[in-house]
């Protein structure tokens, strides 16, 4: 490919930003996440492309994780790849974040959140993505075992050593997050941002109260899998595709296609229809409406379909 020059018009395009709780960090209502097609099983090319079109329309945030591929580090491969051709000129304009929580490596310390398996991992991600620090740093998933004071004084230590500027967690009980909150405030490294899975059709964050807390401390959220991995678009609603991603049965099972859960979305396309709006839109803005929502992140497996997801920004 031709190289990069990014779009002088990028911020005039329509993306709105959305300030992240009581912070300084702005991101933009619609983020890219990196967990699926951009490992080291896809095309390095389409990544490319679609990487350039997001930040061409001012996506600068990109979303990721240690363990993304398929194989495990191959989406922070991938993110070390577009840095070096695409995006090195750009970098303080990215917000780029990533994770440590799920499995990684074999043996007991390359999974959870034990304070070796956080700091290890980090320095790994680093290296993977040719960068001196990541933007944001996550603890991926809640740790029954593990103290969650050696957990949140790994994130803290992080930030303390220059290699994440700030730090978030992932799908963490409301209990548990109240302490973190309260831990990462009192050590002066305040939780940026909550991940959690919200959509309209599994609505936990807000039904167990972590948006509302959320959004009383000043903290961000921003939602994974808006569309329910594709469940929340027109992909569906006549059957399953052979080459869609319920057929590979990886993390989508046709089990899951009831017949009370095609009515329910048929019933939401009738009324995104009604609205002049595909479902995918419309289920994306339903997640942005919701009080203390910053962000959504989207994955995509091509241009056309980050420029549809997008439109959710349009008034």
């Amino acid at each position: 490919m031709e190289k990069y020059f990014a779009d002088p018009l990028r911020y005039d395009g329509g993306m709105k930003y959305e300030r992240c709780g009581h912070s300084g960090v702005m991101l933009p209502k619609v983020s890219l996440g990196f967990w699926h097609n951009f490992g080291g099983v896809d095309s390095y090319e389409r990544a490319r492309e679609i990487t350039r079109y997001a930040f061409d329309h001012g996506v600068v945030h990109f979303d990721l994780a240690n363990n993304y591929g398929p194989p495990y580090g191959s989406a922070e491969e991938t993110m070390g790849r577009l840095m070096d051709d695409d995006f090195r000129p750009y970098r303080d304009e990215l917000f780029i974040a990533t994770k440590a929580g799920y499995d990684m490596w074999p043996g007991p310390y390359g999974n959870w959140g034990s304070r070796k398996y956080l700091m290890a991992s980090l320095d790994q991600s680093l290296k993977r993505m040719h960068l001196d620090y990541v933007d944001l740093f996550y603890s991926h998933r809640y740790d029954p075992e593990t103290p969650l004071e050696e957990t949140l004084q790994a994130l803290v230590d992080t930030v303390r050593s220059g290699k994440a500027l700030y730090v978030g967690i992932s799908r963490w009980p409301l209990e548990a997050t109240k302490i973190a909150e309260r831990y990462l405030r009192e050590h002066d490294v305040p939780l940026l941002i909550y991940q959690g899975k919200l959509n309209m059709l599994d609505r936990e964050p807000l039904d167990e109260g972590i948006l509302d807390f959320c959004a009383d401390k000043g903290i961000g959220f921003i939602s994974f899998s808006p569309l329910a991995q594709g469940l929340l678009t027109d992909r569906y609603l006549n059957g399953i595709p052979d080459d869609s991603r319920m057929k590979k049965g990886k993390f989508l099972k046709e089990s899951m296609l009831t017949e009370d859960l095609l009515t329910r979305l048929r019933s939401y396309n009738e009324e995104a229809q009604a609205k002049g709006e595909t479902l995918a839109e419309m289920a994306l803005r339903w997640i942005l409406a919701q009080r203390g929502v910053t962000s959504v992140l989207v994955g995509a497996s091509s241009t056309a379909q980050l420029q549809n997801n997008l439109k959710c920004v349009n008034d």
